[in-house]
């Protein structure tokens, strides 16, 4: 959807404990309201972004970590007119997963999202929602 993670420390690695997930938003990007039953943990490293967490918005700067506890909706939208970075911690681990599941694999960290055909946003879409719940998330 525009977002470039990368997958640092795996769920593999972890045995399943926790993953930790490099993410590079441009302005604009985020994902729409939703929640899991596993805790994430946001560490902003670049820019700013605007958490909304449980109603409550909050603009997170570079240095600030935001602790997102099991269940409660959220979500996160960079609107600070550059990209920003962060680093994701997810306990237990799956999220790792769930975005390898839905995203396209790109050549590194810097290489522009792949242009997708509205038809083929759409796929992604409908994938994301389809397997929220095997990865224990749902869109609100």
């Amino acid at each position: 959807m525009g977002n470039t993670y990368g997958m640092l420390i795996t769920g593999e690695q972890t045995n399943g404990r926790y993953c930790l997930i490099d993410m590079r938003v441009p302005d604009g990007g985020g994902p729409p309201p939703h929640r899991h039953d596993f805790e994430e943990m946001f560490t902003i490293l670049e820019g700013e972004t605007e958490f909304t967490f449980r109603g409550e918005k909050h603009v997170v700067r570079a240095g600030s970590t935001i602790n997102i506890p099991a269940n409660a909706p959220h979500n996160f939208r960079n609107t600070s007119g550059a990209p920003a970075r962060m680093l994701c911690v997810c306990t237990p681990a799956g999220q790792d997963e769930y975005f390898m599941r839905i995203g396209d694999v790109v050549a590194g960290m810097d290489a522009p999202p792949p242009q997708l055909s509205p038809d083929k946003l759409a796929e992604r879409r409908r994938r994301a929602v389809e397997l929220a719940p095997t990865y224990r998330s749902e869109f609100l």
